[in-house]
């Protein structure tokens, strides 16, 4: 399948998530308490989760560590580069890296706290993971030349699973309230697809020029 048919099917996905990271940071902007989506879905405590599950929640709270989301970042692209594809290993790093960027810039702009004075919206553990898992589920569904209907539900579902995992260990650890893990989703949601476009533009763009000065060469 032609991968920016798929990827431009995202825009109105990723322009429907944008909103909500706005509508959410205005709603909360300067808040250091929970909301009362946050109080319903669960009262945020260092303690809501015991072990064996908190031992599960610190593993997945790894990963959105900078030791561990470099290590899964390098692995993927490595990968990538191993089956000769440097513009998926460019994806890769721009994808995850612009997310995490993303969520880093709205931290200081919304000024929600958790515990202190510690910047809470967006989650960027949550945002990094649903951003790597949407990356690999996008050049997955090109790889294997998945059609429109499949290859939308399987993006979909890897960053709802890897979103709803994150967002959890997140708020189980007491690290974040539940709507800066949707915050961080829907990060990811936005700025992914908007990344995936614009390095399919910067790949088409020479393209043409290459069949533009063809074209003229034999004229």
């Amino acid at each position: 399948m032609d991968r920016l048919v798929l990827r431009a099917w995202f825009g109105p996905v990723a322009a429907l998530a944008a909103l909500v990271v706005v509508v959410l940071g205005v709603r909360y902007a300067g808040h250091s308490e929970p909301g009362r989506v946050d109080r319903w879905i669960v009262p945020p405590t260092a303690d809501s989760v015991r072990p064996p599950w908190r031992h599960a929640a610190l593993a997945m709270d790894f990963l959105g560590e900078p030791a561990g989301a470099a290590t899964l970042v390098a692995a993927l692209v490595a990968g990538c580069l191993l089956l000769r594809r440097p513009r998926a290993a460019a994806f890769a790093v721009a994808g995850t890296g612009l997310t995490v960027g993303a969520a880093t810039l709205i931290k200081p702009l919304a000024g929600r706290t958790i515990h202190g004075d510690n910047l809470s919206y967006p989650s960027g553990h949550t945002a990094f993971l649903t951003a790597l898992a949407l990356v690999v589920a996008l050049l997955a569904t090109g790889r294997l030349g998945l059609g429109r209907a499949a290859g939308t539900s399987l993006v979909l579902g890897a960053g709802l699973v890897a979103g709803a995992a994150m967002g959890w260990a997140q708020v189980a650890l007491g690290a974040h309230y539940p709507t800066d893990a949707l915050g961080g989703w829907c990060t990811a949601l936005a700025v992914v697809p908007a990344t995936a476009w614009l390095l399919d533009r910067a790949a088409v763009r020479p393209a043409a020029l290459r069949a533009d000065a063809g074209r003229y060469e034999r004229t």
